[in-house]
């Protein structure tokens, strides 16, 4: 019973660790490193509560050292699908039962966990399976994970408290239901906080969920389930399962108490996902909430007034961190031509100043790509523009998969501003620059809003506040994240809410109250105190 209303304040964001040399994290992280590859992990799906294995194991490699085995997950198949919706039905009721700050602690202690004892756990995890570097990973499987489940739990305490006004002899009030039905979370390789967030943030609003990560995501996915085990989460709640698209979809988006999809990756699945349940609407108990975040070819512009250092220090970090495997990652960039040889100085000094290699070392600021095949996707588009006239290649450009696949960070002017790399999302460490007159700012503004399907990210770099607040309104609906004299990556929970529409997705703004309100289902009560007794109105009376 409820004794109380329970206040979940804002949270402040949790604090970044540097790594730097002789720190203590430094030195946690790199036993912890050595600990995760010291033995190869058997990693089973989580279905009901309980560890499941199958007789097909797929071994997992880190991207940078695909030498080394890290384990094997179990695969699953249609089964294994239609058991997790079971187990996610099955504890359902109990689930949305459950008081709200008894489902509220749960996720605060998974977030407690992460920032202690699982710390070292969650990004070891990431590094080694994602090739992610320290830092890297710590902004996204510690700290964006931790405020994703602190402030979702402030934000849907937010929710809960909004309440319509009442009128005399009348209380109203509104509840805001889980959905009828489950939920399905499909998760990316690049953000661990991502997959920690889809799955939680429906379950914490009292949804039961199946979780299918991308396999190049497995081995910190197993590791976030863990943490949410030992915080307490109910069985069944969160089903882990690892299984192809086709079979999950089958059964899934066939499945008639299917609620809703909370989904991050590719702009073709989303359509193609998007298109089965429209064909099955008729088979359903309600209409799915449709939640996805897709692609993006973000981009920056530069203005005549901006700092060139803050130019080429937003590409070099805005386009390479994380091998440009970030949905945000800027890659395609228009530069004036007044400005454009002494940024072209500047780019290629730090791509040549940067170092490539393992995880483990931790001066690396380039790792590898998630894969072979997204190895290939990138290369072919390099190796195209080294042989185009309409292309030339200013910095990098070399590719070498024997030990990982590393692919250098490349830099390349396309002449055309319709170039195929200006306008394809290519997800790798390709940034594309086409230079514009000075005096065509405006036109420029035009060809930035019309050469992309896009609009997740982008950013204006600019001294001259006219000229701002000229791209700012231009530009309007070109990115759905905006940045001012900033590169396009990097949005915090709690501070920038995430997500891009277009072609880029449904902008329900990950990290936000928006997101939340998807997962709920909100029912008006209105109570008369003392209802009538008669139909007749007063004004059926004649004088």
């Amino acid at each position: 019973m409820n004794l109380g209303y329970f206040n979940y304040p804002a949270p402040a964001n949790e604090p970044v660790l540097n790594y730097g040399p002789g720190s203590r994290e430094k030195e946690i992280l790199k036993k912890t490193l050595k600990e995760l590859k010291s033995t190869e992990h058997d990693i089973p799906m989580y279905i009901g509560g309980k560890e499941v294995r199958t007789n097909k194991k797929i071994a997992l490699h880190p991207p940078h050292e695909i030498a080394h085995t890290l384990g094997h997950f179990h695969e699953g198949d249609e089964t294994h699908v239609q058991q997790a919706i079971d187990a996610a039905l099955q504890a359902k009721d109990a689930w949305a039962a459950l008081s709200w700050e008894n489902r509220a602690a749960i996720f605060l202690k998974a977030a407690d966990l992460i920032a202690t004892k699982y710390r070292p756990y969650m990004n070891g995890a990431t590094m080694l399976g994602q090739s992610k570097n320290a830092y890297q990973a710590e902004i996204d499987s510690a700290c964006e994970i931790i405020d994703f489940l602190r402030w979702n739990v402030h934000f849907l305490s937010e929710i809960y408290r909004q309440q319509p006004v009442s009128s005399p002899g009348v209380h109203n009030r509104l509840e805001f239901r889980p959905l009828e039905g489950f939920v399905l979370a499909i998760t990316p390789f690049n953000f661990t906080a991502i997959g920690g967030n889809l799955p939680t943030s429906a379950a914490m609003c009292g949804n039961t969920v199946v979780w299918k990560p991308a396999n190049t995501q497995v081995f910190s996915a197993q590791m976030f389930m863990r943490v949410l085990k030992e915080a307490g989460l109910p069985d069944g709640v969160i089903n882990l399962i690892y299984v192809d698209g086709p079979a999950l979809g089958k059964i899934c988006f066939g499945h008639r108490d299917f609620a809703g999809v909370h989904f991050t990756g590719s702009t073709g699945v989303f359509n193609q996902i998007w298109k089965t349940i429209g064909e099955n609407i008729p088979n359903y108990r309600t209409y799915p909430r449709i939640v996805g975040e897709t692609g993006g070819k973000d981009f920056v512009l530069a203005h005549e007034s901006a700092d060139p250092d803050v130019v080429a220090t937003a590409l070099l970090r805005g386009a390479f961190e994380y091998q440009g495997q970030k949905c945000s990652a800027a890659s395609r960039a228009y530069i004036p031509d007044t400005l454009a040889a002494v940024i072209k100085k500047k780019l290629v000094e730090g791509i040549n100043s940067f170092k490539t290699g393992t995880v483990e070392d931790f001066s690396n600021f380039i790792n590898a790509v998630i894969d072979e095949k997204s190895f290939d996707k990138i290369r072919s588009y390099i190796e195209k523009a080294k042989n185009d006239p309409r292309a030339e290649i200013w910095a990098g450009g070399h590719c070498d998969k024997t030990k990982g696949y590393f692919i250098q960070p490349t830099v390349i002017e396309a002449k055309d501003p319709l170039y195929a790399t200006m306008c394809e999302e290519i997800f790798g460490p390709v940034l594309t620059i086409y230079v514009y007159k000075a005096s065509e700012f405006e036109k420029t503004l035009d060809l930035v809003n019309s050469t992309s399907p896009y609009a997740l990210t982008g950013s204006i770099l600019s001294q001259d506040r006219q000229i701002v607040e000229l791209a700012t309104d231009r530009l309007r609906h070109a990115a759905g994240n905006f940045y001012i004299n900033d590169k396009p990556t990097g949005a915090v929970v709690g501070q920038q809410p995430f997500g891009g529409a277009r072609a880029s997705g449904t902008n329900d703004k990950a990290g936000s109250i928006l997101n939340l309100y998807r997962w709920l289902s909100a029912r008006t009560i209105k109570e008369t105190f003392v209802p009538p007794t008669d139909y007749r109105y007063i004004f059926l009376q004649e004088p």
